[in-house]
């Protein structure tokens, strides 16, 4: 086992990280990744499809925002202990924007969690439902 590398003070350094993904856990894959790829323009990266052509995991991913979703059934078929594990969790994205005026224009159609609206701590943001049900916000910081 690799021991843990110091700093120069002699204290325990923490280990680098270098990007987080979020890997969504969603019924079905092609809605959530269309919804990225024909709204906001986002790259599909990865697609990896089961015997009969459905996705079963994707990756999408834009000016270093990258979001990834597989299917529940091939999670539970990869680790049959886990169903119970996947109900009952959360999660929101929030992702920053330059200008949401066109980020709202793209989002037109989309299910409102939020409305937009100005924040106390200095952002305009709007919260939408993607299709695997998954809020998505996104703000714009004065």
């Amino acid at each position: 086992m690799a021991e843990a590398k110091s700093d120069s003070s002699g204290a325990a350094a923490h280990p680098a990280l270098k990007q987080l993904t979020p890997v969504l856990i969603v019924d079905a894959v092609e809605p959530c990744i269309r919804f990225w790829t024909d709204r906001l323009g986002f790259a599909i990266t990865n697609q990896v499809p089961d015997p009969d052509g459905k996705l079963i995991f994707a990756s999408v991913e834009k000016e270093g925002i990258e979001i990834m979703y597989q299917t529940r059934a091939s999670v539970i078929s990869e680790q049959p202990g886990s169903a119970g594990e996947l109900m009952g969790h959360s999660v929101a994205l929030f992702i920053t924007v330059a200008d949401l005026d066109p980020v709202a224009k793209a989002l037109e159609g989309a299910p409102v969690v939020k409305p937009r609206h100005e924040t106390f701590y200095g952002s305009t943001e709007i919260y939408v439902r993607e299709p695997g049900g998954n809020t998505v916000g996104f703000a714009q910081f004065s």
